[in-house]
């Protein structure tokens, strides 16, 4: 079996960015999601107002903002590769109590995607968060996780 090691720690137990210079360019996928709860009172409060509040509509604005967030993850997470991204989707679907969302992105290159759904997923969450605070702030971001990944040299599925 062999062993694993962290990919950006080098020998002398520096930081450094993965060479993936000699990999071969593949289609690769990945998908995360994760939660915004909330006290059972602001998400009826939100709810009745259509999840739009003083700055407009919370479930679009965080839409936005996740593919922001994708798209600014090697700004972002110091050693992630600029990535050319082909594809990105960002849903939030309201559940009891709670937001569910889920980032599905895409690319052709020579490494993957899964630090850009992991940051679109955070990004959209701390949105949501920004934009109910005034009517709470316990609420409470959780179980953001990669779902799957494909394309590279180990897929993922949870």
């Amino acid at each position: 079996m062999m062993e694993k090691k962290l990919s950006h720690i080098d020998e002398s137990g520096n930081a450094t960015m993965v060479d993936v210079s000699q990999k071969e360019a593949s289609v690769r996928t990945a998908i995360a999601t994760g939660t915004v709860h909330f006290p059972a009172e602001v998400f009826k409060s939100l709810t009745d107002q259509d999840f739009v509040g003083k700055k407009g509509s919370i479930v679009q604005t965080a839409v936005i903002a996740g593919i922001q967030g994708v798209k600014k993850t090697a700004e972002l997470i110091p050693l992630c590769h600029q990535i050319n991204l082909s594809k990105i989707n960002v849903e939030i679907e309201p559940n009891i109590n709670q937001f569910k969302i889920s980032c599905t992105v895409k690319c052709n290159e020579k490494t993957g995607v899964e630090m850009e759904a992991l940051t679109g997923v955070s990004v959209a969450a701390l949105t949501i968060y920004d934009m109910c605070k005034a009517l709470s702030q316990d609420i409470i971001i959780g179980n953001i996780q990669l779902e799957q990944k494909t394309g590279g040299k180990n897929d993922f599925k949870r």
